[in-house]
């Protein structure tokens, strides 16, 4: 039988000699690409995880037979059923839920449970199920929908500069599923003029708002760099380089005396029309050790707590934004946006590029009807779920509220019988657990708020919020 894997062993040690793309110089595939799709830190070594990779459905799962991770397509060969529904099996085997057909690491079929002892079913090429190459890198699990061949020879979209001195750089990361296209959410992460603005009282304030002269520098299929000379903050924190490497990678990147040196790096992974995964990482080199050591002690799951809000400052916007250049067609977008200024210089840049190497990862594809306010703003199901930290942190929390309602409510319950029962000493008794029942529904209350915000953002952004 001939094996259907896809995963080269050797792919760490081969050069990568073809840039993402293909090699059509007038047009981008964006197939023939690396895409991250989840965190490894959050995904689980004892049960399948579901993703959508450009409307594909694949399946992720750890191999302990390889010691690697391995992505298939999510439906058996045999009926069709998800295979992300089924388990990874005693003998290391990707089960199916349905009838139990098992599948190797390189996706050829081992076991079919229904046929007799001396079938062989499971050796046909019609038994086995797709394989996708794979490869982690920078704490991302990395994943090949194009040509298998060309999987181990095309660059894999890194930000080099964390590979330099990789011990030095301290991290904060987070992911979610946003409601709008892969390149909308580029478009406006290159966007460096809207933060004052949109991210006021966030990441931003109105006040620092002013002229913005953006610079391309260089621009060919595979990307563009640009500079700001003068840098956010009215010039205070020095000069800002933005590079794109096509077509889902974007980074600012800024050193200043007062801060030390900053990167905002920023990965779109097209799930499916209208839809897409942020990864975005931001590593600093910090002038002093204090800023570091805080962001060690902050636990990952309460900074993402803010980095939600944070996207929901132009989450509903942008939803509907991109919409309405959908009506007048995207590649008409100088007619759609009136762009008079530098401050527009790396948009109109990467709309450029849109057009010039007919970039479409869906054509012929409409974007689905508009999401509700409720919907834009969910968090449990774009994020929370999907998160390892965010998961385990809101369990923790429901269980503590569960057993500090029951010590509340059994101390309210004892209170007045011990009143009762010690009369004129009850004084004391009855004054602790009393401050013990107040105390304990306080931080009740305050963790139900706190339980909150791992469901839904807030409906109105804090830019909005009058005081």
């Amino acid at each position: 039988m001939q094996s259907m894997e896809t995963t080269s062993p050797t792919l760490e040690n081969i050069t990568a000699e073809l840039l993402a793309g293909g090699n059509d110089p007038s047009h981008f595939d964006w197939q023939e690409v690396w895409y991250p799709v989840h965190y490894v830190a959050d995904l689980s070594k004892f049960q399948p995880t579901p993703f959508t990779l450009l409307g594909r459905d694949i399946v992720i799962w750890w191999d302990k037979n390889a010691s690697t991770w391995r992505v298939f397509d999510d439906k058996c060969p045999h009926r069709l059923a998800r295979l992300s529904e089924g388990r990874v099996a005693e003998d290391g085997l990707l089960e199916c839920p349905y009838h139990g057909w098992a599948f190797a690491g390189n996706g050829d079929c081992q076991r079919i449970p229904q046929q007799v002892a001396d079938g062989k079913a499971e050796t046909s090429q019609r038994a086995c199920v797709a394989s996708l190459p794979t490869i982690e890198k920078q704490g991302m699990l990395f994943v090949y929908p194009g040509k298998a061949e060309n999987a181990a020879l095309t660059k894999v979209p890194i930000v080099e500069a964390i590979e330099e001195n990789s011990d030095e750089w301290i991290c904060i990361n987070t992911f979610r599923d946003l409601p709008y296209d892969a390149l909308t959410l580029l478009e406006n992460v290159l966007d460096a003029s809207h933060v004052p603005y949109t991210h006021h009282r966030t990441v931003g304030n109105r006040s620092n708002a002013g002229p913005v002269e953006l610079e391309v520098t260089e621009s060919s299929k595979h990307g563009f760099k640009g500079v700001w000379q003068e840098g956010p903050r009215k010039g205070t924190l020095g000069r800002q380089d933005t590079t794109f490497i096509a077509p889902n990678l974007m980074w600012h990147d800024l050193t200043s005396k007062q801060f030390g040196r900053t990167l905002t790096v920023v990965y779109a992974t097209p799930i499916r029309k209208g839809e897409c995964r942020l990864f975005a990482i931001f590593p600093f080199k910090f002038s002093s050790k204090l800023p570091g050591l805080f962001i060690k002690l902050t636990p990952r799951w309460y900074s993402h707590l803010g980095q939600n809000r944070v996207l929901e400052d132009d989450q509903i916007f942008l939803h509907h934004q991109e919409r309405y250049l959908a009506e007048v067609g995207s590649e008409n977008f100088t007619k759609a946006f009136y762009l008079p200024t530098k401050a527009d210089s790396f948009v109109f840049e990467l709309r450029q590029w849109i057009n010039n190497y007919s970039v479409d990862p869906f054509p012929n594809v409409s974007l689905p009807p508009a999401l509700s306010r409720v919907e834009l703003l969910d968090r449990y199901h774009s994020h929370t779920t999907k998160c390892n930290s965010c998961r385990n942190a809101l369990a923790n929390i429901q269980k503590v509220r569960l057993w500090l309602g029951a010590i509340v409510a059994i101390a309210w319950t004892i209170t007045p019988i011990i009143a009762v029962l010690l009369h004129e000493k009850a004084v004391l008794p009855v004054s602790l657990l009393t401050l013990l029942s107040l105390s304990f529904g306080a931080v009740w209350l305050y963790l139900g708020k706190l339980e909150k915000r791992f469901f839904q953002g807030e409906n109105v952004p804090p830019r909005n919020i009058l005081k």
